[in-house]
């Protein structure tokens, strides 16, 4: 039996994995009081103790908590934006790859992907890889979550009785291009550029729907949409991630489509000349805790759905 370990299991990601892990048998779930875990000793005494020691923080406490670790044999999964990009740390996305895989399985500090870059990495990623888009292409992406990506603050303004009319409407942000994510959507998928990114956050607890628009013009030579759809569906044949001719109903493709869910679709829409690239999956599912899990799962040997919903 394992013991882990949630530093952070109050947020809303720790919390999730913590509802995930709760009845499982081969695990041993280390706690603390709420005094005890905002006490650093403590802390340092129950990640040290771990086999397995998710990390559910902000970058600064996240990488603090990395700092306190002197037990070789402790397994790190961070959801934190702090070390994704680390050459140090492997990235946990393993549908990209098997070697993208078996690198977590034997490794002892996971990165698991932000939610946000988890859609636009799994539409771009093969892409690259297949030869079929450049490298340095120019790229938009749009992507359209749920207000519980934004955390217990945003979800509390969201769901008061007396909050701000504007809260019902769509709201766009990360107007500087500044944002978090962009870091690892430009490493983990090998282009020259960062995308021209366009985040929104609307009126629904969970959800996500990252689009990434193209014309023909910027495939390599001789490339079309079926070329792009045969990759993906090479690349994404499930359990977790697959591909799908159509995900929407009815001509609408719901950000919520997968609300509550652990998996991801994968799309293609458009036409031969404008081409959309669609990914639906779950900012707390595939885009956060579902994807820890998934990790964790893959580190101890388990089915990578054991303990999901799928």
């Amino acid at each position: 039996m394992k013991k882990v370990f949630i530093d952070g299991k109050a947020g809303t990601t720790g919390l999730r994995i913590f509802e995930r892990l709760g009845d499982r048998a081969d695990i041993e779930l280390i706690t603390l009081t709420e005094e005890q875990r905002k006490d650093t000793a403590a802390r340092k005494a129950a990640l040290n103790a771990a086999d397995i020691a998710f990390l559910c923080l902000p970058d600064p406490a996240a990488i603090e908590a990395v700092s306190l670790i002197d037990n070789p044999n402790t397994v790190v999964i961070d959801t934190s934006t702090a070390h994704r990009t680390s050459p140090d740390w492997t990235y946990g996305f393993p549908e990209l790859s098997s070697s993208h895989e078996a690198a977590i399985k034997s490794s002892k500090r996971i990165a698991v992907p932000g939610c946000h870059a988890s859609g636009f990495i799994a539409l771009v990623y093969p892409l690259v890889e297949a030869g079929i888009l450049p490298a340095d292409a120019l790229l938009t992406c749009h992507s359209l979550t749920g207000y519980s990506g934004g955390g217990k603050k945003m979800i509390a303004d969201y769901e008061s009785d007396d909050r701000d009319a504007l809260l019902g409407a769509p709201r766009q942000y990360g107007l500087t291009q500044q944002h978090k994510h962009l870091k690892e959507m430009k490493a983990i998928t090998g282009i020259d550029n960062a995308p021209v990114f366009c985040p929104i956050v609307a009126d629904f607890y969970s959800g996500m729907e990252v689009t990434v628009p193209l014309f023909k013009s910027q495939l390599c030579d001789g490339k079309t949409a079926n070329d792009i759809i045969q990759a993906y569906k090479n690349k994404y044949t499930g359990p977790l991630v697959t591909y799908c001719d159509s995900a929407d109903t009815d001509g609408f493709l719901s950000a919520a489509a997968l609300s509550g869910k652990d998996s991801m679709k994968i799309t293609v829409g458009g036409n031969e000349d404008r081409i959309i690239l669609l990914a639906v999956y779950d900012n707390l599912g595939k885009g956060a805790s579902g994807a820890a899990v998934e990790c964790l799962n893959i580190v101890m040997g388990n089915e990578k759905t054991f303990g999901l919903e799928i």
